[in-house]
């Protein structure tokens, strides 16, 4: 239900289910989680990628006939811990998203730092057209989009288009689909160039800082920034900058 592959410092996480548009079943979140583990105890992945098989979706959301109804506790407790799995992890996320990008999909999508989307792409939360509600998933929309168009979305159930998602700030990146697996290439690449120390600190670093107050986020970001600059990798990127020459970061 899900493929795991490493090529060029990358971590590929795919959902493979195609002909069910990629929907995701207790099966597949059980390997998200191990593939997360492995990726972040291999030094030799910089970033991680999350992407679906075929060019008709990135994820549907949960595959409805696998137990989504009020018995399924452990599935949600399992997909909310998945999702804060992905915000939280140490390197850099992105996420490829081409076709229908929906419910639990968008969770998905919106756990991870930068999105690249294909302009014909959709976006939705359709939950509330089979009488459910976008619960975790909501947990990072209104971290990402302004309340009222948020709502919007969620209470009309319709699908939104992918320059219709960047405006919301749902996406950071629209491409045509011609184009597409070149522009996540290109990210990847210039995301595996930088220090992987300095970029699992700083994210460490920025997300604890948006639950604090402002006085409190400044000092404790001022904290942080002498533990970066400690860094070999902090020293080596200076040097190298002097130097005028690409620096050789070793994650340390």
């Amino acid at each position: 239900h899900l493929l795991y592959r490493v090529e060029e410092g990358v971590g590929h996480i795919m959902i493979n289910r195609e002909p069910q548009r990629n929907a995701i079943t207790p099966e597949a979140l059980a390997l998200f989680h191990e593939y997360l583990d492995e990726a972040e105890k291999d030094e030799k992945v910089r970033a991680l990628l999350i992407t679906g098989k075929g060019d008709k979706a990135f994820c549907t959301g949960a595959q409805l006939s696998a137990g989504v109804t009020t018995g399924s506790r452990d599935i949600f407790a399992s997909y909310a811990d998945l999702l804060n799995r992905i915000v939280s992890f140490p390197k850099p996320t992105v996420a490829r998203v081409k076709g229908y990008c929906l419910a639990g999909g968008m969770g998905f999508m919106l756990a991870c730092d930068i999105v690249i989307a294909s302009d014909d792409s959709k976006f939705g939360t359709p939950e509330v057209n089979v009488g459910l509600w976008p619960m975790m998933i909501g947990a990072l929309i209104f971290r990402n989009v302004l309340q009222k168009k948020a709502m919007e979305m969620i209470l009309l159930g319709e699908r939104l288009s992918a320059q219709e998602a960047l405006a919301m700030g749902l996406i950071t990146r629209v491409v045509s689909a011609a184009d597409l697996d070149g522009e996540v290439k290109k990210v990847l690449a210039l995301l595996t160039t930088k220090s992987p120390i300095g970029m699992k600190m700083g994210k460490q670093a920025f997300y604890t800082a948006a639950n604090l107050p402002l006085k409190e986020a400044l000092h404790f970001l001022s904290e942080k920034i002498k533990e970066v600059a400690g860094t070999e990798d902090a020293r080596e990127g200076i040097t190298a900058f002097m130097e005028k020459r690409p620096p050789n970061f070793s994650g340390k």
